[in-house]
């Protein structure tokens, strides 16, 4: 079977989404608008109003300006140079795409920018930017940032001015979980989240991003890629019911009726008035400082009103996955796992012939997917590294990049895919023949690390900061580490990164029952080779000791065995590996049939 013999990938594309040539007429068309609107700078970013890691392409201002297109950056544009910011996941990408010539790529902390920003705007000063995609926190820090150099002036957004091609915004079909899936009614939600807007001494919350309102409302769309979204915006008071904003081609008698009695319905264009009604009758209102457009609060405020500045209210009893949502999860990772035995059988057969291409096995693996019909989409662009590509974090392949995979060589595989009944996220690191010793140390080093989360037990108050150690210990004592977080918060048929729990230093709010979090030390050597391994968990309460809990994992694929170093591994990780591809045979096994499961069968054998 070859790659060939696969369907079309119809869940990517590998069309090459920027062009280094576009980015100097279009800074040129910038600074026209710029010194007609009387200011020295604007700033670019790669947010939408609603903070969202995928956007549609109606506000993918950053990739038009720059042609970069991670799913973090700023740029700022000033009146003879230009930079782009991004952090460590995209210190390769974003050279390539962009034109260095008339882009300088500045690496920084995630989601910010640094003194460099004093390079391209003059002393003195106008850096403008659009209030509706950035925060209020945002806005303070870069205004501490900035200093005694420029101001920042808010105002209308300079690059829709000059887009003259810009697409529509999304309009897509909207769909309601039935309780089997959600496990709670909508009424019950918002009645928790009004508990707490009352308990914050809040007459009312404005809720920004997407996942929130979906998940509040038991609403699903398709408004932006990999993530069943609808963008709106809501307004929940602390009494009676929410008010959901949307696009007006949005708002169609279905919808109307299958909210009646749960939440009203306002075309988007009323927001706005609706939040100078809440300061004019002197309201109370709560809203988050880290997600909220800087026009909302400004909005708030000119009316009149007070604001409490909290965490959105329905990030934490989102996280916490009741028993639906867990039962829906660990289907689509037995549905994820049976595609996922296919495609390591395949590769397997395949691979070690030569000739395999990173795009070939996308295709394949999404192929494999798209057999069980309800995989609607995948739940991110696969990152398929072959050799050397495999060292770029968060990379994309494209016609323009795609690479063949070499027999000899390391192949990092991380997919995930959008099943009706949930979210998958896994990353596989596989061989194609006998690996170094070099390669074998450091995969090694990386599983063992990913074992020391996966049988970690913990008090209660517990954080992903204070767990993350557990991760890299094994790399560090080599010398070595990865520069990225080792596991990220997941959404039950929603977000493949959530908020507000995960495994890094800026995790900081504790786990509970029912966080489902991924689990993905790394290690990556540029040029040559990338490693992760990666399983979702969720945190369940310990059976042995009150008070404590431990994680369960969801993802059933075998891990690949070939690249450990036999020695490095603990009589304690062998029998956690040895247990773990026990479970994957038994409930993976009896679903698959012929070659695959005599592939499942020695891929799960005991080490």
């Amino acid at each position: 079977m070859t790659a060939q013999n696969f369907p079309p990938a119809v869940f990517q594309s590998f069309e090459e989404k920027s062009d280094k040539k576009t980015v100097a007429p279009r800074l040129a068309a910038l600074r026209g608008a710029m010194a007609k609107a009387g200011v020295d700078g604007f700033l670019v970013p790669r947010a939408d109003a609603h903070r969202g890691e995928s956007v549609p392409a109606s506000d993918a201002r950053l990739a038009y300006i720059t042609g970069f297109t991670g799913s973090a950056g700023l740029a700022v544009v000033g009146p003879r140079k230009a930079a782009l910011f991004v952090d460590s996941r995209y210190t390769l990408q974003a050279p390539a795409q962009t034109d260095t010539r008339k882009v300088a790529v500045v690496q920084t902390d995630r989601g910010g920018m640094n003194e460099a920003v004093t390079t391209v705007i003059p002393k003195g000063g106008k850096l403008a930017y659009d209030p509706w995609l950035h925060t209020p926190g945002e806005v303070r820090e870069m205004t501490t940032l900035l200093a005694d150099h420029a101001t920042l002036v808010p105002g209308p957004n300079l690059v829709d001015a000059i887009w003259s091609d810009r697409p529509a915004p999304p309009v897509s079909t909207i769909e309601f979980l039935g309780h089997n899936r959600a496990g709670r009614t909508a009424a019950d939600k918002i009645g928790e989240i009004q508990k707490s807007i009352a308990a914050d001494h809040a007459d009312a919350t404005v809720l920004t991003l997407p996942e929130s309102i979906c998940w509040l409302l038991n609403m699903r769309g398709r408004d932006v890629p990999n993530t069943p979204f609808v963008l709106g915006f809501a307004i929940v008071p602390r009494k009676g019911l929410p008010t959901l904003y949307l696009d007006p081609a949005k708002i169609t008698d279905e919808l109307k009726a299958a909210l009646a009695g749960v939440a009203k319905v306002a075309a988007r264009k009323a927001f706005a008035i609706a939040l100078s009604r809440l300061g004019k009758s002197g309201r109370t209102v709560l809203v988050d400082p880290a997600s909220a457009p800087e026009a909302v609060v400004a909005a708030l405020k000119e009316g009149g009103a007070s604001l409490v500045e909290r965490r959105d209210p329905v990030l934490l009893p989102k996280s916490r996955k009741n028993a639906a949502e867990l039962s829906g999860m660990r289907e689509a990772h037995v549905l994820d796992g049976v595609a996922m035995a296919k495609f390591l059988a395949w590769f397997d057969d395949t691979a070690p012939k030569g000739g395999l291409t990173e795009i070939g096995i996308v295709t394949a693996l999404e192929a494999f997917r798209r057999e069980e019909e309800t995989c609607v989409d995948a739940s991110f662009d696969t990152i398929s590294g072959a050799g050397p590509n495999g060292a770029i974090v968060h990379y994309r392949v494209t016609d323009k990049t795609d690479r063949t995979l070499n027999p000899g060589e390391i192949m990092l595989v991380d997919s995930g895919a959008q099943y009706l009944s949930g979210t998958t996220d896994i990353t596989r690191t596989l061989s194609t023949t006998k690996p170094n010793d070099e390669e074998r140390d450091r995969y090694t080093r990386v599983l063992k690390g990913m074992i020391a989360i996966s049988m970690a037990r913990f008090p209660k108050g517990t954080t992903g900061a204070q767990i993350d150690i557990l991760a890299r210990q094994f790399l560090w004592q080599a010398g070595v580490t990865y520069n990225h977080g080792t596991g990220h918060g997941v959404g039950a048929y929603l977000g493949v990164h959530e908020g507000p729990v995960g495994i890094s230093s800026r995790y900081s709010t504790p786990f509970e029952v029912g966080n489902i979090i991924s689990n993905e030390p790394g290690y990556y050597k540029t040029g040559a080779y990338g490693i992760r391994i990666e399983n979702l968990i969720t945190v369940v309460e310990s059976a042995e000791f009150p008070g404590y809990m431990e994680f369960d994992t969801l993802t059933l694929a075998p891990i690949d065995k070939r690249l450990i170093r036999k020695s490095l591994l603990t009589e304690a990780e062998r029998a956690w590996l040895d247990a773990y591809h026990h479970r994957v045979w038994k409930e993976i096994g009896p679903l698959v049939k012929g070659k695959v499961k005599d592939w499942l069968k020695d891929a799960t054998a005991d080490l």
